[in-house]
């Protein structure tokens, strides 16, 4: 039996808002309705309505909070650092770092993308260009200063984004690799993809890394 919050505003919005996370999550937008819902939360179906105004606006706040949340923590993590490399790099380790921990978030974000009604759909869509745009600005700074070598920087930051969220199809806490091996792992990936290639021959003949190379990779 569903256990009983009540009514009591903040709280049970939040314990709305927690069980919504995982209802979608498991069963999908469509397939989940508001009298599931009410029982996981433990309220009266017509209750919801005093915290939510329809099914709709509980998938889009939950969408449009995890990317805000994205946004915002990303540029927490990127705060302070100038030179691309290293930016690049508290970019991977920022965006494998939250994926490891937002699964379901993660997983609603992209799959019931197509579930949101235009204007949702619309806002989603550009808060989603937003966080794409921080890495393509990353990206054509390496450019600009020779440090990266990108032969279309849309192409790449759609590349690299698909490649770091794609552990949340594997990803599981307790694994083979700690959570800095495998952030270490996605570091070298990302970087040697966008390396110069004058650059990456060096480090293969043996020769000493350029100071703008892959360093400490």
């Amino acid at each position: 039996m569903a256990r009983t919050i009540g009514s009591h505003g903040p709280t049970t919005l939040e314990a709305i808002r927690k069980a919504g996370v995982r209802l979608i999550f498991e069963r999908g937008y469509e397939a989940m309705s508001l009298r599931q819902l009410a029982a996981e939360v433990g309220i009266q179906a017509g209750s919801l309505y005093n915290h939510i105004s329809t099914k709709q606006d509980l998938l889009f706040d939950l969408v449009q909070e995890h990317i805000n949340d994205l946004l915002r923590e990303l540029d927490l993590a990127l705060e302070g650092k100038a030179d691309p490399v290293e930016k690049l790099r508290a970019f991977v380790a920022f965006h494998v770092s939250y994926h490891m921990t937002r699964k379901r978030e993660v997983f609603i974000a992209n799959s019931e993308l197509r579930s949101l009604e235009a204007k949702n759909y619309d806002v989603v869509v550009a808060l989603r260009g937003a966080y794409e745009q921080r890495l393509a600005q990353i990206l054509t700074d390496g450019v600009s200063e020779g440090v990266f070598e990108v032969v279309d920087i849309q192409v790449a930051t759609f590349a690299i984004i698909a490649l770091l969220t794609g552990l949340c199809t594997w990803y599981r806490p307790g694994g083979r690799l700690t959570r800095d091996a495998i952030i270490a792992a996605h570091e070298k990936l990302v970087l040697s993809g966008v390396t110069p290639q004058a650059a990456l021959g060096q480090v293969q003949s043996g020769s000493k890394r350029p100071r703008t190379a892959v360093a400490g990779s």
